[in-house]
């Protein structure tokens, strides 16, 4: 099976091995991974800031990037929601409808692509840890994905998830908002990381990375015993 990477902007910025700990996990299930050196963003930014002549100059190469692949995975909700979701109105009533169409059949989120394409639940993992696990938004609601990394995190050996409290809660960071909104992002992130506190977790487990990075300033600016984890970090730990 042939999978082609899509590696988001601050995935490659800030948290590459991330990205080399999921190629590991798609090549222990025998995926065949690529990564086209030419790729950049995906167009979101530039969409959600309201510039959408730009945003489709970005989206146009995005598809160019990708096109002839079976399928197209990356480790963030947001992105891949993002082109599932808002692709068909960026090229709305144009010549690439059907290859917008055809795009947002192809694209996965990373642990959306192991439980339903895939349909491997056990990667062999171990992680001898009290872990809890938030859901991002992009992930709950553009994408749909509730119960598949939850289903991942009860194979991995030694590995306790406890659910906190109101785990379906934003957890602030929203892209712009939380420049645009600092008081009330902060806010919540405080809520999310006292809700992880209370259940005695030692790590904060999601699919999106952009959460983590937040929620990860708001932890260490206040010292707190809490880390943060990506899910395909934690599928790829406890074996080389």
């Amino acid at each position: 099976m042939n999978v082609q990477l899509f590696i988001p902007c601050f995935v490659d910025q800030l948290y590459p091995e991330t990205a080399f700990n999921m190629v590991k996990v798609l090549e222990k299930a025998t995926c065949d991974v690529y990564y086209n050196t030419n790729q950049t963003c995906c167009g979101q930014p530039a969409f959600n800031a309201g510039i959408w002549d730009e945003a489709r100059d970005v989206a146009s190469k995005f598809m160019n990037d990708f096109s002839g692949t079976d399928y197209i995975v990356a480790p963030s909700a947001s992105c891949v929601g993002f082109v599932k979701n808002y692709y068909s109105k960026l090229f709305e009533n144009s010549s690439v409808h059907n290859k917008v169409k055809d795009l947002g059949k192809k694209i996965f989120e990373f642990s959306e692509f192991l439980t339903d394409v895939l349909h491997i639940e056990n990667y062999g993992a171990e992680l001898n840890a009290k872990v809890t696990y938030h859901d991002s938004c992009a992930a709950l609601r553009e994408c749909k994905i509730k119960e598949g990394p939850r289903k991942l995190l009860s194979k991995v050996k030694g590995l306790e998830l406890v659910e906190m409290v109101d785990n379906e809660t934003c957890c602030g960071f929203g892209g712009t908002f939380a420049v645009k909104f600092e008081s009330i992002s902060i806010a919540m992130a405080d809520q999310k990381v006292n809700h992880a506190l209370a259940t005695g977790a030692e790590y904060i487990i999601s699919t999106d990375l952009s959460c983590l990075l937040h929620i990860d300033g708001y932890i260490k600016s206040k010292q707190l015993p809490l880390k943060t984890m990506h899910l395909a970090d934690v599928l790829a730990s406890g074996w080389e």
